[in-house]
């Protein structure tokens, strides 16, 4: 699975005003290969979902193709657990 090596804090802080804007502009085109994968509606990309990708994609297209993963899951998402006080 993906993730950092090196980090300077462990988790970051949530930019209020970025988000989840919508449907990302920019990188839309597809710079590698015929085919793209892309995202219907915003969203967190988690590490293991990139995973599940990735094998999904290469148990479909055997030994016929190559795979470019272009996203990183650099930004930490963490969450207090149920049933806990604030």
């Amino acid at each position: 699975m993906l993730s950092p090596k090196k980090v300077r804090h462990r988790k970051q802080m949530k930019q209020v005003r970025h988000l989840l804007r919508g449907k990302e502009t920019r990188g839309t085109k597809v710079s590698f290969g015929e085919y793209g994968l892309m995202a219907l509606e915003p969203s967190w990309v988690t590490n293991r979902q990139i995973e599940a990708a990735r094998i999904a994609m290469t148990r479909h297209i055997k030994r016929g193709g190559k795979i470019w993963i272009r996203v990183f899951p650099d930004k930490p998402l963490t969450k207090k657990p149920a049933e806990v006080r604030m």
